[in-house]
């Protein structure tokens, strides 16, 4: 068995099948440690019971992490994003105009501005 507690940098590094190698190590270690528990063990296995599951929690973050990556790149400059790819905001930022949107200016509203231009006005000095 491994250490229990896992350095997410290095996890970084490994692949995929590596990475579900470790959990599988790690979760068979947990169930050992359950074992030894309801047995009547020490109280420094609960505090390894915690360490591995933290573990286990971590290596599962870094593999979806990276699946997530490998989906962003895959679906960049497509048309449309799966929805748990798309940025969350608030309802209404996601229903907002867009910038290029807010820039358009209609036919009859650049008649009216040319028609009726703003009014500018000199600001005396007192």
């Amino acid at each position: 068995m491994q250490s229990s507690k896992v350095k997410v940098g290095a996890a970084w590094g490994k692949g995929k099948e590596e990475l579900l190698k470790q959990i599988g190590e790690f979760k068979t270690e947990l169930s050992q440690l359950r074992v030894q528990k309801i047995a009547g063990g020490a109280t420094s296995k609960l505090n390894k019971i915690h360490d591995i599951r933290k573990s286990i929690a971590k290596v599962m973050t870094v593999i979806k992490a990276k699946q997530r990556g490998q989906l962003r790149n895959f679906y960049k400059g497509k048309k449309y994003l799966p929805l748990d790819l798309r940025p969350k905001q608030t309802r209404a930022q996601r229903r907002a105009l867009t910038k290029e949107e807010k820039a358009i200016v209609l036919p009859k509203v650049a008649k009216r501005l040319k028609a009726f231009p703003p009014r500018k006005f000199a600001v005396r000095a007192v």
